[in-house]
């Protein structure tokens, strides 16, 4: 397969490449540093369409595709993490559920101000009692027979974009319904901020992604018309699988920006540190360091372009799409480890952008399915039992 880009996308890249060094990189470590969420950088995504990438224009989006939102994910997350995982969740997790789900009242009413970047959307899956098992939700959605409201008690964890302050809704998976066999029926249904018995809780305190909003939410006989359910009844797990996988392709093109992100910032500061009257980068133990960490993010980008053009073309890539995320995430753990390593002292000290790629690359082995669980679904889909 040819993997090169198109006129269109490469320019793309290479604007979001111009605005990533010219515009997040001089003001994101002052923001991370606060762990302030950077407002005034979304506004300005909003205004390049990068939200609405690869939605419909009648939706208010750029009509593009995946592959066009994993250019953008990776040139950002080259210079900074938190930009980027508010840009993946707000397109993956946010927007993507009323694309693929939505009635057309839902999509016209919602989708618009979440490409443009003016709201956010976050989608409620975990649990402080069901992570990887997403099957043992226990948020529960029950339908008032005398209004039509649903009436969602419950709680989640770890919600990426939930409490900003431009947080327009929340699609929250719940049991509504028992099968015949005792298995829960799980619904999505949107639930707009502000709604009276939905609480955010204060954002976490995390070790990486500071300039990201990340929190607790609950919901205490929170009532919302039926008309906010998302898709069929009983349709959410399948629904969330589908977002998931197609998440994972997001993951790892932002996974791969961190991995080759921490070879710039290396070869770099390779040519500029002296060492014994010499350049360290004249030293084979440092090129060898460097040549690994180029290959490592040399072949997670293959890897994640083959998993978004099978999606891309309507292909099966539920497969491929695992096999990036957990490739990528490995590498961008390496990578990061390794640029520390090449900065010395300097690599533990926050200013460098290395310590924050240092801090922001663990949890892409763990968020939207952990390492763990993509070697499950890779080995499923080699016909090995479930």
């Amino acid at each position: 397969m040819d993997h090169r880009l198109t006129v269109e996308h490469d320019e793309l890249r290479r604007t979001v490449a111009e605005f990533a060094h010219d515009v997040v990189a001089p003001k994101i470590g002052d923001l991370y540093e606060r762990h302030e969420f950077p407002y005034e950088i979304v506004r300005e995504m909003g205004r390049m369409g990068l939200f609405g990438l690869p939605f419909p224009e009648e939706y208010g989006g750029m009509g593009g595709d995946y592959l066009a939102l994993g250019i953008a994910l990776e040139e950002l997350a080259r210079v900074d993490s938190s930009v980027a995982i508010t840009l993946e969740a707000g397109v993956s997790l946010g927007a993507m559920p009323v694309f693929r789900f939505g009635t057309e009242e839902q999509k016209r009413q919602w989708l618009p101000k979440l490409c443009a970047g003016e709201m956010l959307g976050a989608f409620g899956l975990t649990e402080p009692e069901c992570g990887s098992d997403a099957g043992g939700t226990r948020t529960t959605a029950v339908r008032d027979e005398a209004t039509g409201e649903w009436v969602i008690n419950g709680s989640k964890c770890f919600i990426t974009n939930s409490g900003t302050d431009i947080t327009g809704l929340v699609t929250v998976t719940a049991v509504t319904g028992r099968k015949p066999d005792g298995r829960p029926l799980i619904s999505s249904i949107i639930v707009p901020s502000g709604t009276p018995g939905f609480t955010v809780a204060a954002p976490y305190s995390k070790v990486g992604w500071n300039a990201s909003d990340t929190r607790g939410l609950s919901f205490s006989d929170v009532r919302v018309p039926g008309g906010n359910l998302l898709g069929e009844e009983g349709r959410g797990y399948a629904q969330f699988l589908r977002i998931l996988d197609e998440g994972r392709v997001a993951i790892a093109a932002l996974a791969t920006g961190l991995a080759q992100g921490c070879v710039d910032e290396s070869v770099k500061y390779a040519r500029e540190r002296r060492a014994f009257g010499r350049p360290i980068g004249d030293y084979q133990a440092i090129q060898f360091k460097l040549a690994d960490m180029e290959m490592r993010a040399h072949m997670a980008r293959v890897g994640w372009r083959d998993a978004a053009s099978r999606l891309v073309r309507g292909e099966s890539f539920k497969k491929e799409a695992a096999v990036a995320k957990l490739y990528s995430s490995t590498v961008a753990v390496d990578n990061a480890r390794e640029a520390t390593q090449i900065h010395g002292g300097y690599g533990f000290m926050n200013e460098y952008p290395v310590a924050r790629m240092w801090r922001d690359s663990k949890i892409l082995e763990i968020g939207e399915g952990t390492s763990e669980v993509q070697r499950m679904l890779i080995a499923r889909e080699l016909g090995l039992p479930a």
